[in-house]
């Protein structure tokens, strides 16, 4: 594997070496962990698309769009409120 160098401003690279320690890791994995569990848009609406067929298939449940809208709006508040919480 070959290395790249990003460059950010350094307040962003102190930031992430703060949250590398206290997760016990390198700023390389961090990195590496967000790239691999960050979806782009397009991976985004493949997996709900997945998500309805599978739904649809296994539990004669058909989720409109509306749905799966309102769904991600609660998602969101339910999860920025944990956040809100935790700090």
């Amino acid at each position: 594997m070959s290395d790249a160098m990003i460059r950010v401003p350094a307040e962003v690279r102190d930031r992430l070496a703060v949250i590398a320690e206290s997760r016990g890791t390198s700023i390389r994995s961090l990195v590496q962990e967000f790239a691999d569990s960050t979806l782009t848009d397009e991976e985004r609406r493949e997996r709900a698309e997945r998500t309805r067929a599978y739904l649809t298939e296994h539990f004669g449940v058909e989720v409109t769009d509306e749905e799966s809208v309102a769904m991600g709006h609660r998602l969101r508040a339910a999860f920025s409120s944990q956040q809100d919480a935790a700090a």
